[in-house]
């Protein structure tokens, strides 16, 4: 027998099965990167002098980057094209599982967004200016603020991350109690807040709020302030769901 027969790879389950596979494969790359970059690097970058930082950010920053904008693309892909074989219906996603599904699709397509509308559009400017100074160039006035666009980017979607991976891995384990349909009332109520919760932080990531450090982006100072409001944000949301839908 077979690998591919032993797991029918040839049958819609089967193409579920890769799908899946690459989604959780290209996800971790992207996912580890994500915390890579907020966990080790920005950290480490502060500590370096200037020249050392600079060739890190050319040398490093740049590779690490590619890896990461693309994974972020195999990601998507994969996760609508599993979505896309799987058959649901309107019903299922009316339901606890689907429900928390979209939630999870609602995060995953933010932190996509934000990946390459903000974060990689401004590290562009990073890392040709890192590469300007070490030929001898001007540095570019407009480093400092792009790096910081980045930064505050990329800290929200690392606080995303936590919220959207629970509630992706639960779908299929959560022990649901209430009915397979939800009420249009219920839904509602879920959506309405996890929106509000959800906007209000993507606006402050993106500066409406302000763009220096302290108030409301505190958050985002430090890589062990994203850890914490993760955390919060993670235990919030998982609340907000189990005592409105599951």
């Amino acid at each position: 027998m077979t690998l591919a027969n032993s797991i029918e790879l040839f049958t819609n389950a089967g193409v579920q099965w890769l799908f899946r596979y690459v989604h959780v494969v290209v996800g971790i790359a992207w996912i580890g990167l994500l915390y890579y970059f907020n966990f080790v690097q920005v950290p480490a970058f502060g500590e370096m002098e200037a020249a050392a930082r600079n060739n890190a950010i050319d040398k490093l920053a740049s590779r690490a980057l590619w890896w990461f904008r693309w994974a972020a693309v195999a990601t998507v892909v994969s996760g609508l094209a599993l979505l896309g074989v799987q058959q649901n219906d309107s019903a299922y996603f009316k339901s606890p599982a689907g429900i928390a599904i979209s939630t999870s699709i609602l995060f995953a397509l933010t932190m996509f967004v934000n990946v390459w509308g903000i974060i990689w559009r401004n590290q562009k400017v990073v890392i040709a200016n890192a590469r300007n100074v070490q030929a001898g160039g001007e540095a570019d006035p407009a480093a400092a603020g792009a790096g910081r666009a980045a930064l505050l980017a990329s800290r929200q979607n690392a606080i995303y991350s936590l919220p959207m991976l629970a509630l992706m891995v639960g779908t299929g384990h959560f022990a649901y109690t209430k009915g397979v349909v939800l009420t249009g009332g219920e839904r509602g109520a879920y959506w309405a807040i996890t929106g509000v919760i959800w906007i209000l932080f993507e606006l402050n990531a993106l500066g409406v709020f302000g763009k220096g450090p302290g108030k409301t982006r505190i958050i985002y100072d430090t890589h062990r302030n994203a850890i914490i409001t993760g955390c919060v944000y993670l235990v919030a949301q998982l609340a907000i769901f189990k005592y409105m839908l599951a």
